[in-house]
């Protein structure tokens, strides 16, 4: 048997230059039980869409899982963050700086004081420093109203 047309067909489809109803005889021609061999190679190109229709159906189990699985899922609900909530690693790191700052800063007195000791003298006892105190220098003899009063002349 002779099966020109088709192999045209075949021709012009792998050009796409066949319309619908030539693709269709195609298909209709490579459904057939008996396909020369020749030709054989095409065969599941033209009849996959046949055979596959039934076997990647989804079952009515499918749809029902998936609308169940879509009425469980929650919500998403924004959240909202205040700026101290914003600010509180920044908070912590100042913290952290002014512990650090303090506790150096006593560990540096201290170490100066410990180093301006005077030597113990007369079994122990240390005379007082010759600085001046800050309890007598904050003290005023006198009263500071009338001290800062001037007279006014006219």
């Amino acid at each position: 048997m002779d099966y020109k047309y088709i192999e045209q067909l075949l021709e012009r489809y792998w050009l796409c230059e066949t319309t619908l109803e030539e693709e269709q005889i195609l298909r209709t021609f490579f459904s057939q039980e008996s396909v020369p061999v020749r030709l054989l190679p095409y065969k599941d190109l033209f009849t996959y869409e046949q055979a596959d229709v039934e076997a990647n159906r989804l079952g009515e189990d499918f749809d029902r899982h998936m609308l169940e699985m879509v009425g469980e899922v929650p919500p998403v609900k924004a959240k909202k963050i205040s700026m101290t909530q914003r600010l509180r690693p920044l908070f912590k790191a100042a913290a952290i700086v002014a512990i650090i700052l303090t506790l150096g800063n006593a560990i540096h007195v201290a170490i100066e004081s410990r180093e301006e000791q005077p030597i113990a003298v007369n079994g122990g006892y240390t005379p007082p420093n010759s600085g001046v105190s800050v309890a007598i220098a904050d003290t005023i003899r006198g009263d500071s109203m009338k001290i800062n009063e001037t007279p006014i002349i006219k």
